[in-house]
Parts: C-alpha cells; sequence; structure tokens
C-alpha cells in the first residue's frame, strides 16, 4: 500500500529487496499535494495509481457534512477499500507517528474482515531510523519534506491542526475553492432534505467552523455531533 511518504519508501524498498512476489498501489485520493503526486509520477511510474470511486467534493454533499477527526469517513472512501480478498498488505505505518498507531501489531487481521491481514514491518521504526535509510540509500524524497512537512497527506486533512490545514488550503487556493464549492452543495442539500444547517450563512461560515476559527476547536467531538444529530 503505497503513499509516496517517506516511509511507504522505505517499505517499498525492503520489499523489493525481500523478493517476495507483490504488487504495489496507491490510492489516488484526489486532494493530494501536486508535488506529492509529479514526485510519484516521476520516481515510482510502475506504481499502479487507483482513483476513487467518489471524490471528495462529491462525498462532502452526500455525507451532508465534512469529514472531522471524529468521522473520517474520507479515509475509507478514498484509502482504505482498495485490496482483494485473502490478500496480504504491506504498510509503512509506525507507532510513532501517533497515539491511536502506537496502538498497533505488527501483523493484524483487517477489522472489516475479507480474510486481508496487514504487516508492518518498520512499525517500530524512530523518524531519524527512516530518514537514516533514506539517506544510506541514496534515495530521493518529495521536496514538501525539504519545506518543513514531516507528514504529507491530503489538502485540509482533519487530524491535521487547523493552523496546518488553513496554511495548505492557502498554498492550493484551486483545492480551497473545491472545499467551498463543496461546501455550499452540502447546504443545498441539507435544506433540500430538510435538515438543519446550524446557523451557517454559507460555505465560508462553515470552512471557518472546519477549520477551527469559530468557537469550535477542530478536534472537537461536537463537530460530528452538530452534523450527525441534526
Amino acid at each position: 500500500a503505497f503513499s509516496g511518504g517517506k516511509d511507504s519508501q522505505v517499505i517499498l524498498d525492503l520489499v523489493r529487496r525481500s523478493g517476495v512476489e507483490h504488487t504495489t498501489r496507491m490510492s489516488v485520493t484526489g486532494i493530494d499535494p501536486p508535488e506529492l503526486t509529479l514526485f510519484v509520477k516521476r520516481q515510482y511510474p510502475g506504481v499502479t495509481r487507483l482513483p476513487p470511486k467518489k471524490t471528495m467534493f462529491q462525498l462532502i454533499p452526500e455525507k451532508l457534512m465534512p469529514p472531522t477527526r471524529v468521522v473520517r469517513y474520507c479515509c475509507d472512501h478514498l484509502k482504505e477499500r482498495n485490496g482483494n480478498t485473502n490478500e496480504c498488505i504491506v504498510t509503512g505505518i509506525r507507532w510513532a507517528e501517533s497515539a491511536r498507531r502506537s496502538k498497533r501489531q505488527m501483523s493484524e487481521a483487517c477489522h472489516k474482515g475479507k480474510g486481508k491481514r496487514f504487516v508492518h514491518p518498520i512499525i517500530d521504526w524512530s523518524e531519524d531510523e527512516v530518514w537514516e535509510y533514506i539517506s544510506t540509500n541514496n534515495m530521493p524524497y518529495c521536496k514538501l519534506y525539504d519545506e518543513g512537512y514531516k507528514r504529507i497527506g491530503c489538502i485540509g486533512c482533519p487530524m491535521s491542526t487547523a493552523a496546518a490545514a488553513a496554511a495548505d488550503l492557502e498554498r492550493y487556493p484551486r483545492t480551497k475553492a473545491a472545499y467551498l464549492k463543496a461546501f455550499g452543495k452540502m447546504l443545498e442539500e441539507r435544506q433540500r432534505r430538510g435538515k438543519n444547517c446550524n446557523g451557517w450563512p454559507d460555505a465560508q461560515a462553515v470552512m471557518d467552523w472546519w477549520l477551527g476559527n469559530a468557537t469550535i476547536k477542530r478536534s472537537d467531538d461536537t463537530q460530528s455531533e452538530m452534523f450527525c444529530d441534526n
């Protein structure tokens, strides 16, 4: 399972060196940073790039809410639906990345069934060890890391901080415009279904709330409650 990030690069290199038969797939989200997309196309042309069945901007009006830390439907639809029954999926996730990932096991069954299993061979590696491997093997990497990015994810990812998400949206104005358009359609769809719009007059108000610029923090569980309960 390839993403183009540093951890994913290391695990792909290890799998290739092992000689085990494998295929390499990347779930293209449609909201990946363009620098990452270009890097993967240039450096990893053999990776199979799988587009989503529905884009983020189609999902937002359909789900009647933006993705949040509590309800991350985006990962389910954009990243985690690829893979076939009874496959062993190798990833580059690491304990040091987050509190949630620190609870993962090196080998584990897919909780959604289908007979799939996950293996995370570098789960106990530190970030320094990842960079040491890349440096030792003279591996190219996405230039965003040299600009201060610690992790490279989707533009506007709800798991990032409000400040980081806002900075990304300013850096990529076309993606920001697409989010605003989707929020507008979301409000229209909520009205069409007779749902409460929580007092937001327009898409920009939703954007401000989503980024945590209003009275509600971006990581607050009430983000989901306000949408789902109305």
